[in-house]
């Protein structure tokens, strides 16, 4: 039983007995909280998609559950419900879990003007750095934060474990342009503590921070802000994260003191089974609860991706500063425009049945977009638009992304739901997108230098195809990053090499699914079951007859890859060592490669298709999960 008097109990138990190792409130406070609740509202990975989507929903229509079209996301819509539902509540807190960056025209034309002043509609209290923050150096951190805090919002930018080295134009940063540790909010007179965690080795290993600049481990950082916030009598602690849900299941184990972890990086859709009937299986429940070291419990959440979902966390803290209890919604955002795929308009009844459904699902989210947003994105959109409005192929069907085969890795990434996450080529070989890629660099590399095969990371391809026209907008969403093509003339050797060290980034300590391995003209069978060195096995090399061979190890092929990977990032070390004159850099923007590859297709119009099995560069794929 509670006592009746929690203050006067606190002070009698520490004055006879001093603090015990699982105390979670400081010495230093001389009386202890109320109850209280917060209401965190919250994003992630929005990564520059600004615009809606168009994908289908199983929604049902009164005839039983069927495909139905319906704008999904976009960031207007966000500003509106985050309005909306910041008006429903007391005690508010609204928090960016990072990668606001990278992965739309957007970014290609406004570096991230476009995304800051989106997010000024919302003004987020905090916003985490993420690894794609750092895609153009710290000097494009150091623009982001410029682009955000030119308005009268002030959003705090967090990272606890990122330390800016000498060269950083962030070295000299001074608050409120600064990246800090933590921030402290005052909400209904409680004082509530938040720390940013960057993901440590994805942003070394997989963006292009400065060469000085280092991440600490995640669980030590978290845990020196966490102390410095209890030691100044904070007792509500949230972790904002960019490290992966995954991650944060074990990170919060190592931890004491974080009641909530508001997470980013993996892009997991967390939700009921609900989604399901809609074609969207979660990967986890919202919020998900679990305990730190101390058994005290902690609640995870996470928000999807590309501004489709707002995340409602409503948390209650007892007396002593501990949650007891917390529950929410991942609302996904839609539209009120209901079609059939064909663009034929729902009826009367059909539409009605439909609003029943979607009300008594409790997550999908009927939401206007916000006229100011909407505003003030239309000159960037008008830039957009004309830029990338070109069809340059048709996809014969969805072509879908992964990252990892199997049912176990990255399994909730696909914008097209089940269909492709449950799909039986995509779990048995992977990625439909990041096999075409791979394809691409291969028959461009052939026309430059005659290559002999290509290598691509699974996380370098960020959206599937879904099927239909194929514009030059979707190809560089596909593939946003600035890179160019690069010939490598490698030894059977290191290509192998190459690829273990890949596998290794995906089951190591990183865990970066990013770094899955996909080659051109080159297939292979993986077993992660194995140690390092030999989950790759049956190397086999494609002829010109499109027959294959065995792959020689102490030959040297020539290797179209792209400059990220022939620098040795995401965990493809054994390539940077392929210096001098066995690196010619060819200078082709990859995605003009994709786009290349797409103009020689045969015929007209492009058919984009799946490549046979057979050109699968993963033939057979073993996990150990």
């Amino acid at each position: 039983m509670r006592p009746i008097f929690p203050a006067l109990s606190l002070f009698l138990t520490l004055a006879l007995a001093g603090c015990t190792a699982g105390d979670r409130r400081p010495a230093a406070l001389a009386e202890a909280s109320k109850p209280f609740e917060l209401t965190i509202l919250h994003i992630n990975d929005h990564h520059s998609h600004l615009d809606e989507e168009l994908p289908s929903l199983l929604l049902d229509t009164g005839r039983g559950r069927e495909p139905v079209t319906v704008e999904r996301g976009g960031f207007p819509r966000v500003t509106s419900a985050i309005r909306a539902l910041e008006r429903q509540s007391a005690n508010v807190i609204k928090v960016h879990s990072g990668d606001a960056t990278t992965g739309d025209l957007y970014f290609t034309l406004s570096e991230g003007k476009a995304d800051a002043a989106l997010m000024n509609t919302v003004c987020f209290d905090t916003f985490t750095l993420g690894n794609h923050e750092f895609d153009n150096t710290d000097a494009g951190i150091k623009k982001l934060i410029g682009f955000l805090h030119d308005d009268t919002c002030r959003t705090s930018v967090l990272s606890a474990n990122v330390r800016f080295g000498p060269t950083s134009p962030m070295a000299s940063a001074i608050p409120p342009a600064a990246v800090q540790p933590s921030a402290v909010l005052v909400r209904g007179g409680e004082r509530i503590g938040i720390v940013g965690l960057t993901v440590a080795g994805k942003t070394k290993h997989s963006s292009r921070p400065n060469p000085d600049t280092t991440l600490v481990d995640e669980a030590t950082a978290a845990q020196e802000a966490i102390d410095r916030l209890r030691s100044q009598g904070i007792d509500k602690i949230i972790l904002a994260t960019h490290i992966g849900y995954r991650a944060d299941l074990a990170l919060v184990q190592q931890l004491s003191g974080v009641d909530v972890v508001v997470g980013g990086d993996s892009h997991s859709l967390l939700g009921p089974d609900t989604l399901k009937t809609y074609g969207i299986t979660p990967e986890g429940p919202y919020p998900t609860r679990t305990t730190d070291r101390d058994g005290k419990p902690v609640c995870i959440v996470q928000a999807w991706q590309y501004a489709q979902v707002v995340g409602e966390l409503r948390v209650r803290f007892d007396a002593a500063g501990e949650v007891s209890s917390c529950e929410g919604t991942p609302w996904m955002l839609v539209g009120d425009d209901f079609r059939r795929g064909g663009g034929e308009p729902l009826n009367e009844a059909e539409n009605g049945a439909v609003r029943a459904d979607i009300e008594a699902g409790g997550v999908l989210r009927i939401t206007a977009p916000d006229r100011e947003a909407e505003t003030l994105l239309t000159p960037y959109r008008q830039q957009k638009e004309a830029l990338g409005a070109t069809v340059v192929a048709t996809a014969a069907t969805d072509l879908c992304l992964r990252r990892v085969p199997g049912t176990t890795r990255d399994v909730s990434r696909s914008s097209l739901g089940d269909a492709c996450n449950a799909n039986e080529r995509v779990n048995g070989h992977g990625g439909d997108v990041q096999q075409l890629v791979a394809e691409a660099f291969l028959q461009q590399g052939k026309a430059y230098f005659g290559a002999d095969l290509s290598i691509q990371n699974g996380g370098g391809v960020r959206a599937d195809l879904a099927k239909g026209p194929v514009t030059v907008k979707d190809v560089y969403t596909v593939l946003p990053f600035k890179n160019t093509l690069v010939q490598l003339n490698a030894t059977g050797h290191e290509v192998k090499a190459a690829l273990e060290d890949a596998l290794e980034g995906v089951v190591g300590p990183a865990g970066n699914t990013g770094c899955y391995p996909y080659t051109g003209g080159l297939r292979f069978r993986v077993d992660l079951t194995r140690p390092k060195g030999k989950r790759v096995s049956h190397l086999e090399i494609r002829t010109n007859d499109g027959g294959y061979h065995p792959f020689e190890l102490g030959r040297t092929y020539k290797v179209a890859t792209m400059s990220f990977l022939a620098d040795g990032n995401d965990s493809f070390t054994a390539l940077k060592g392929i210096t001098g004159e066995r690196r010619i850099d060819v200078g082709l923007d990859y995605a003009e490669a994709f786009l290349n590859y797409i103009e020689k297709l045969p015929g007209e119009p492009k058919i984009l298709a799946p490549l046979p099995i057979k050109d699968y560069s993963t033939q057979r794929f073993v996990d150990r999960l």
